[in-house]
């Protein structure tokens, strides 16, 4: 049996897998985020805790020998831990918003564009370089303390096993040279983080591996760290062929296309290029904040019940009746595919005759029409496999299908977890049928007629997102991601 664990943001969990690549079990166990006036952290120990006992109540029901472990979990943020991987403050979340007044004076300078153009990575609030340099500026005696500033799977490596390491994934965010693999020096000084450099973890390539000391998992357990939730997805779902793509359709839109061409100069700087196990591929990540989150908050707002999207959305027409959502709720704005912190939501075409299905109906629309926008960022143009929580509802999986205008691969079960076994199978040499674990279970296809509607419907909502920008930067006095 192989096990892999994934440590989301709000959830824990541990799936079992059999040779062939079939799920045969899974665990979870809620975590809890501390959030207070853009603050958000994290306790490692319950997070910790949580890990233990999913794995626990996992491993008690297997009959066989556990075979190897693949760990995955939320990126960014910081973890800062002691020598033996304890935590000496609480972990600041990637959601964290307290480094928002740093990175703004850093994006009406050159110091944003010129760590992108070094690191192909578009800092955002919740990233590890500028969380570092405001815990440098208001926590110095933290940083000092510290052995270590970890992401979240590192810390639980750590924990596990003794190891301390990070991978070239979770390293890419921003502090990763992406042609050389190594930690740029230049950007830790851009950043005013040269003198922490030692508090990075050594970066393992490929990922670190190590034998765990229990609890949880038997004691010598082969397991691997990484890569991170996003990558790992890609890996899941069968995603490294270059120009194939991967939208992950959760709280937070996700949007990864593998490429070999590493382009750090042409664009606007937004999203990442994640550096994978396979040298020279990538991953151009476009991880938008803009999800399912903007849809529970008309849910909650209008009444309607998750089982009444379905109907609701069959319906009502395509173009909501003249309802238009730019669906960028998030209080932080928007990081992919462009860097807008001051952006918010907008409906539009709102009348007393309006109705429920109408508003619900134009915010899928308008958020598969920003998975469409991160997904032509990225460069797709191969295949496509989707996953995640939003793959539960047929309708708008038939919705993004015509949206976007291409077959979607769904890829059901824990990708990420799935996709972190695959790399400690390539780490250890096990020899697994890729092709059966990452094997789609349906193929929605779109609508002719429908997709040549939303080809119209997209570029007015270019106009309307372009618009809503130039109001957002005006409304900032002027400043922005350029």
């Amino acid at each position: 049996m192989y096990v892999g664990i994934d440590v989301g943001t709000s959830m824990v969990k541990a799936a079992v897998f059999d040779a062939s690549g079939r799920q045969v079990a899974v665990e979870s166990r809620p975590v809890a985020l501390d959030i207070r006036d853009g603050f958000v952290e994290q306790d490692m120990d319950e997070v910790y805790a949580a890990v233990v006992e999913v794995l626990a109540a996992l491993t008690s029901g297997l009959t066989g020998p556990v075979e190897l472990a693949g760990l995955t979990g939320q990126g960014d943020g910081v973890w800062l831990v002691d020598a033996r991987g304890r935590a000496v403050r609480p972990a600041i979340s990637w959601m964290d918003g307290r480094a928002h007044e740093l990175l703004d004076a850093w994006m009406a300078s050159d110091v944003f564009r010129s760590v992108f153009r070094r690191t192909g990575s578009a800092m955002f609030p919740g990233c590890p370089g500028p969380v570092l340099a405001w815990l440098d500026r208001h926590e110095p005696k933290a940083l000092d303390a510290a052995a270590t500033a970890l992401y979240c799977k590192d810390m639980v490596f750590q924990r596990l096993t003794g190891v301390r390491a990070t991978d070239v994934s979770d390293a890419s965010m921003p502090f990763l040279d992406p042609r050389t693999r190594a930690y740029d020096d230049e950007t830790l000084e851009r950043l005013g983080l040269g003198h922490r450099r030692g508090l990075l973890a050594p970066v393992a390539d490929p990922v670190a591996v190590g034998e765990t000391r229990g609890p949880g998992l038997p004691p010598g357990t082969r397991i691997a760290d990484g890569p991170y939730d996003l990558p790992a997805c890609a890996l899941g779902a069968g995603v490294t062929r270059p120009g194939d793509g991967l939208l992950i359709i959760g709280t937070c839109l996700a949007s990864l296309v593998a490429t070999d061409v590493l382009d750090l100069e042409g664009g606007e700087p937004a999203g990442l290029h994640i550096s994978t196990d396979r040298r020279g591929q990538w991953l151009r990540a476009m991880p938008a904040m803009v999800g399912t989150a903007a849809l529970d908050w008309v849910l909650r707002t209008t009444g309607v019940r998750h089982e009444e999207v379905d109907a609701l959305l069959e319906a009502t027409p395509a173009g909501a009746n003249g309802v238009r959502v730019l669906p960028y709720f998030a209080p932080s704005g928007e990081r992919a595919p462009f860097v807008e912190p001051r952006l918010r939501a907008e409906l539009t075409g709102v009348s007393l005759e309006t109705t429920r299905g109408d508003l619900v109906r134009a915010t899928c629309e308008g958020v598969a029409f920003a998975a469409r926008h991160c997904l032509e960022a990225a460069g797709l143009t191969g295949d496509l496999a989707v996953c995640g929580g939003g793959t539960r509802s047929p309708a708008w999986l038939r919705l993004f299908a015509d949206v976007l205008g291409r077959p979607l691969r769904v890829v059901e079960g824990e990708v990420g977890a799935r996709g972190a076994v695959l790399a400690a199978a390539a780490r250890f040499g096990v020899d697994l049928d890729v092709a059966s674990w990452t094997r789609p279970t349906a193929v929605v296809e779109p609508d002719s007629g429908r997709a040549e509607l939303y080809n119209r419907g997209y570029a007015a909502h270019l106009a309307r997102l372009g618009e809503a920008r130039g109001r957002a930067r005006a409304g900032a006095g002027g400043g922005g991601a350029g």
